[in-house]
């Protein structure tokens, strides 16, 4: 039986992830997927799975996905990315709950991330609680253009997870750190958050450390160290670009 539910995502060149993910809800009652531009199969794949398919410029990852809770038909929003899948006992979790559900809560499920052949479960990854069922009368995402958050009056968790399949490799590892470096520099520059050496330098060291050895990371094997040393390789480059930015201002 489909759950009044709107599953909702957002993408951009998800050929890969895309069909994992709605295989993983096809319960719903309604699927929504607001896409801003994909040059791949993206939405054929959504279009034969039942989704019904939108194309909007990107306007950010708040404003998107706001736009996306607006085209669904259900009132009750599950709102995944493109690289996430609802475990089957997650799946069971909500069809149980959901005649007891209250709409002025939103509810948190652990995230299990997948990367470099095997679960990481240390550093911070796990159980990485995220708000991503909420009905849409009384709880939505901000308009944040990164670290975008559901505003919510009551929060409950749930205790299956979603399950992530974060980078393909290495190098989109990499090229994520570097395009999220970017709008979290922009972020900081607008709000006044000025460079300075100390956070150039100490900042990714502690990151490091705050991965690697306070939460953990080293029980994940040769995955958990490349993990924290990429975290604080973006965390470095971050304040090296806010840096950058102010020496453009002074041109």
């Amino acid at each position: 039986m489909k759950l009044p539910i709107s599953l909702v995502i957002v993408t951009l060149n998800e050929e890969k992830n895309i069909e994992r993910c709605l295989r993983s809800v096809l319960w719903a009652q309604d699927i929504v997927v607001l896409d801003s531009g994909s040059q791949d199969r993206t939405c054929e794949i959504a279009k034969s799975l039942g989704a019904r398919v939108f194309s909007e410029p990107w306007k950010g990852f708040g404003p998107q996905k706001r736009r996306a809770v607006e085209l669904a038909n259900q009132d009750w929003i599950l709102s995944l990315d493109a690289d996430e899948v609802l475990s089957i006992e997650a799946s069971h979790e909500l069809q149980e709950k959901f005649k007891t559900m209250d709409s002025k809560k939103g509810y948190f499920f652990p995230r299990k991330s997948f990367y470099l052949g095997r679960w990481i479960l240390h550093g911070g990854w796990y159980p990485d609680y995220q708000l991503r069922l909420f009905n849409r009368k009384q709880s939505n995402w901000d308009k944040a253009d990164i670290h975008e958050k559901v505003q919510v009056q009551v929060k409950e968790k749930l205790k299956n997870p979603i399950e992530h399949y974060v980078f393909k490799d290495l190098a989109d590892q990499v090229e994520t750190n570097n395009r999220y470096s970017s709008l979290q520099a922009k972020q900081h520059f607008t709000k006044g958050e000025s460079f300075s050496l100390f956070r150039l330098l100490i900042k990714p060291f502690s990151k490091f450390i705050e991965c690697y050895f306070l939460k953990k990371g080293i029980m994940d094997g040769l995955p958990g160290l490349i993990i924290a040393v990429g975290a604080g390789y973006s965390v470095f480059i971050r304040w090296a670009k806010v840096w950058e930015l102010e020496r453009e201002q002074k041109k």
